[in-house]
This record gives C-alpha cells, structure tokens and sequence, in this order.
C-alpha cells in the first residue's frame, strides 16, 4: 500500500491508450472500482472472463475500456483499418440498456482525434430494418450494440449490398451483458444463432450481477476456459447482493392503508428522486394518473411513467428522468421490471417497491438503481401483513438485511382513497383502469415466485381492492368466490358504472356510437381454463424444454453431470405429467357418466307426466 493509502484497485493501468486516460479524467473517472481492476488486465492478456459483481459496481466500464484499447492498437498497427468490419460485438436483453452503452462507447470515441475512423452502431428493436442497413452502410460498425433479437434478424437478411455474417471475420470481443436476463427473456435460441455465425477465436466476456443455473450451461457453450471473477463486499456485507452503501428498509402497512401511506411518505421525503416498481403494466398506468391527479397542485412534483406496452417513448421517459435533479424539485417514475437492470439513471434518492418482486433476483436489481458507484441510497419494500416472512426468505437467501420502518399514525395522516374514488366516478377511463390493474396485480401475486409464502388465499383481496387500488367496484374474478366481500366500500353510495362519463371526448362518442348500435361493440368471450388444465400444460411445455436442453447437453463435451441432473428432473416431471394427465382422464370419464345419468332421469321424468296427463 501507498502513502497515499491507495490499493492496486485504486489505479488505471498505465498501459493504456492516452486518448482513453484523457476522457476517463475528464469525466472524474480517476479510480479503478474493483470489479475494473480484476477484469480489465485479464481482458487485455486475452482472457474470456465471466464476471459476477453487485449492480451499480462500474462492469459497464470493465468491459468498454478493453474494447477501445483493443481498437486503438489495432489501428495504430494496421494499414488497412476497415470501420465497416465488425471486432466488437455487445449484447443486451432490452433496447435502454443497449441506448445507454451505445451513450458511453460513442462519447468515447467522439473524443478521440481520429474519431472518423471508428463507428459505433445500435441495433436495436423500434426501427425498421432498412433504416439500420442503411445506417451501417454509411456508418459502418466497429463496435455494435444491439438486442438478440434483432441482430439475429439482420443477420438473416441477406443482399447484394449487406451481408453482416461476411463483416463479422474480423469479430475479436463478444460481450454479454447482464447474461442471466438475456436468458430469462428466452434469447437462448438467438444467442445460439448469433455463436455460430462468430469466429471461434474470440475472447468473450459475460457480465452480470447474479449467477444462474441456466448461465452455466452458456458458459460452458460460449466460452473457452474462462476466468470466474465473482467481487464481494468486505466486512459484514461480503455475503450481501446489494451495494453495502445501500440502507434496505421494510414497512408492514394494513390493505386499507397501503395508498395512503405511499403518499405520505413521498411527501415526507421532499425534495427527492424516487423510482416506484409495480408488478404490471396496468398497474403502472393506474397509479400514474393517480399520482398526477393528486399533486397536480404541486409545481414541484414531476412524474413519470415507464412500462414495456410504451416502447419507442420509452427511452424519452429515462433521459427525462435522468436529467432531473432532487435538490429543488420532487421527480418520481413509476415504472416496471423493464428498467430493473443495467439502467444508469444518476442520484436516485429512494427505491420504494409497492408490492414484492415476482422474483427474488428481481428484488436485488430494483434496488440497484440506488446506491450505485459507491454513493448512498436508499429502498423501501411495502408489505401486507401476510407478507411479513418474505423479509426473513431476502436475508436468508440473497443475504440481504432489512431494517423495519414504523407506518405513520393513519389518523394523522390524509386518507387518499376518498379522493381517488372521486376521481374514477368523475372519469370511466380511470374507473376502467383501476379495475385492470387490480386484476392484473391479482394475477401477477398468484404466480409468484414465493407462492408458498405470498399465497393467495390469505391475501385480503377486498381490502387490497379498498385501500391499495381505491376501487369503486369490485371486478367480477373467480378470486372472489367464496370470500366475504360484505366488507367492502360500506361506506359509500352505490355507483351505477354505465352512468360514470368519460372525460376523454374520443371514448365518449366511441360509447354514444355504441349505444346507438349494439352491433358494433364485439364481446370478446374469453375462455376460462380450469387450474389443473394449466399446470398440465406448464408441465408439458417444461418437459419440453429440459428435453431439449438434454440434446443441447450431449453436444457439449463435460456435462455428464448435468446430463444425469437433467435425465432426474425430466423424470419426476414426467410421472407428475403423467399423473396429470390420468386424473384428467378420470375427470372427463366422470363428467361424461353424470351427463347420461342425468339424460336418463329427464327421459324418465317425461314418462310420468304423460301418464299423469293421461288421468
């Protein structure tokens, strides 16, 4: 250790390319983060590397840094430096992650003096193909950011002026970041696509905060006898999936309350940046336009949106976002999972999770949007008290701890949902929309991943529907058979729906027009599908899949084990299949026998009148 009490962490190689050490300065970047300092060296010694690191902890960075060094010898050694051929290649699950590395790779390069002489380009999805064949063709493409889905599309497409495959010879990095999501989106295919048309000698590099059973099978696919770097915190933290600068805090809060206590705390924490995770999109849009509803008095208060049904608005939305600043005004954006992972969006003050994950991998990266680079943070989990045991599962299974934060005095506070129903009744878009929210909330709680502790059957749904969603009527749900919904809205007058206005003036005539002719509303009739034909498909549809990954396992040489752990599952899934399938059977046997018994007594019922006719 130095005088200056700095580490070997501490310090960018000296090795590098000038032009780099300058925009690194420039841009405050004068420290190495640790996940840097391990990988970058290994990089550069031609090394394939699989990284695991905490989010926030600087791996975009990791894997930049090596690519434009790369570059830059690679000109400075060649003559015939050709921009039009591919030696870099990065891969991301979703088109913000891939805009943002596209942000960072090309202010890069915009500040180097021979910049002319290197293109980075960005395929993504939200643009038609020709405009990214065009954009090559006059760009080129030293490096390429892009989403597996569309870079697999371009790569089959094929003609006399564009061939990718052909501009791919010279590829010498393939990175995929945040590797784990890639394959929980269901890119495996394309991945497997896109490996085949790259050269073999290659160095690879797989970036994520999270390691997963799935992204075993692709290291062993993708890479050549790689490096495992995993970064832990020190101390008490070594063990924690989240950025020890990061105070994690839980509130239990009653169903009638949940609303209330939201607002509260929003307004306890002026000024501030918050980001809010739904479960759904719907539930997105609801609370969106509540929100804006309830501080529209407030000049202060900005809110922002941001689901997966907005696509190309979307990256609009984060630069928005991105630019506020918390010091003199409120900045909130509600949004979902979309922008859970990999986004970079600065100065985020509090990560408030209304509702738990449908994943517990998905806990740790929302809150990663705090607390990154060594700046502190801070999240909030918002709980029913039926929910209470999911704090102890985070501590034991992705190690994180959690401090309780006490709900304010509800008689103290303003109680919102009187002014939220007011709003649905007063608007039918906004009656509309709370209702689809809180079926799409239902839906998301019955699959979640933590079904053994979130389960549905406790979960006080009319509650819930009164005090989290502010609900004028309770939606017709199979849910709600069986339980005492005698409870809900005692207070209130009874609403006729059909009379609520629709403020939007388009809506209103598509309504009028409506009534004036029934025949042009068309029901959709959505087929109910008992539970047990579900999970006889799901069984089925897995089953499946692990056959598949049975044939993709013989293929690669050293995964007898796997092969073996497969050959089990595929097994216990089938007998379970299998059983299914008999009681399924048996069921429809039952049915067929009631209705023939039952056809039997109609007959006979029939016999009897005629007779008592007859006297």
């Amino acid at each position: 250790m130095s005088k200056n009490n700095e580490t070997f962490t501490d310090r960018w190689l000296q090795t590098l390319n000038p032009k780099i050490f300058k925009f690194l300065k420039g841009k405050n970047f004068n420290k190495m983060t640790p996940v840097q300092a391990i990988t970058i060296p290994l990089f550069l010694q031609h090394k394939d590397v699989c990284v695991e690191a905490v989010t926030g902890s600087g791996k975009t960075l990791a894997f930049v840094v090596p690519i434009l060094e790369m570059l830059l010898k690679k000109y400075t050694n060649e003559n015939n430096f050709d921009k039009y051929h591919i030696h870099s290649l990065i891969i991301s699950p979703t088109r913000e992650l891939a805009q943002q590395t596209f942000d960072i790779t090309n202010e890069f390069i915009q500040s180097f003096d021979d910049q002319k002489h290197f293109s980075c380009i960005l395929f993504v999805g939200g643009t038609k193909h020709e405009y990214d064949i065009k954009q090559f063709q006059n760009n080129g493409g030293t490096i390429v950011i892009a989403t597996p889905g569309r870079f697999e599309e371009l790569l089959k497409t094929k003609n006399n002026s564009f061939n990718l495959i052909s501009n791919l010879k010279s590829l010498e990095i393939l990175i995929l970041d945040e590797a784990d999501r890639l394959l929980d989106l269901g890119f495996l295919t394309s991945l497997n696509t896109i490996f085949d048309a790259l050269p073999k000698q290659r160095r690879t590099g797989l970036f994520s905060a999270t390691q997963t059973d799935e992204l075993e099978k692709l290291i062993r696919a993708g890479l050549r006898n790689p490096v495992r770097i995993t970064v832990k915190q020190t101390g008490s933290a070594a063990d924690q999936r989240t950025p020890s600068t990061l105070k994690n805090f839980y509130m239990i809060c009653e169903p009638n309350e949940k609303l209330s206590q939201l607002i509260h705390f929003i307004n306890e924490q002026r000024p501030a940046k918050i980001m809010i995770f739904f479960s759904t999109c719907a539930c997105v849009q609801y609370f969106g336009s509540i929100l804006k509803y309830l501080f529209r008095l407030s000049t202060s208060t900005n809110i922002y949106s941001i689901h997966r049904k907005l696509r190309n608005k979307r990256l609009n939305v984060i630069e928005q976002f991105r630019s506020e600043i918390s010091t003199t005004t409120t900045t909130i954006l509600l949004c979902t999972d979309i922008v859970a992972r990999g986004i970079d969006l600065p100065d985020v003050d509090w990560v408030i999770q209304f509702d738990p994950p449908t994943t517990v991998v998905q806990f740790v990266h929302r809150c990663g949007r705090t607390a990154r680079l060594g700046k502190l943070g801070n999240a909030l989990l918002m709980l029913l008290p039926n929910e209470a045991a999911y704090v102890n599962f985070l501590l034991n299974s992705q190690k994180v701890p959690l401090n309780e934060m006490i709900t304010a005095d509800i008689n103290t506070i303003e109680n919102v949902v009187p002014i939220v129903r007011q709003l649905a009744i007063s608007d039918k878009a906004i009656y509309d929309r709370s209702k689809q929210a809180f079926v799409s909330y239902v839906q998301a709680y019955a699959k979640h991943e933590c079904s053994l502790l979130l389960r549905l059957k406790e979960l006080d749904l009319c509650g819930v529907a009164e005090g989290a969603f502010a609900l004028v009527h309770l939606p017709k749900m199979p849910e709600f058979k069986n339980r005492d919904t005698s409870k809900f809205n005692q207070q209130n007058q009874i609403v006729d729906a059909e009379s609520i206005p629709y403020k939007d003036k388009s809506l209103a005539k598509k309504r009028q027009m409506e009534k004036e002719d029934p025949n042009m509303k068309i029901k959709k009739r959505v087929k109910t599908v008992a539970f047990s034909i579900k999970k006889e498909k799901k069984l089925k549809n897995r089953l499946k899949r692990l056959r598949r990954e049975q044939a993709e396992n013989e293929r690669i040489i050293g995964a007898e084990n796997e092969l073996a752990e497969n050959e089990k599952h595929i097994d216990e899934i089938a007998k379970e299949y299998g059983k299914l399938k008999k009681q399924r059977r048996l069921q429809r046997y039952n049915k067929l026998q009631k209705l023939k018994k039952n056809k039997n007594n109609e007959l006979e019922l029939s016999e009897d009148e005629q007779l008592s006719d007859m006297e």
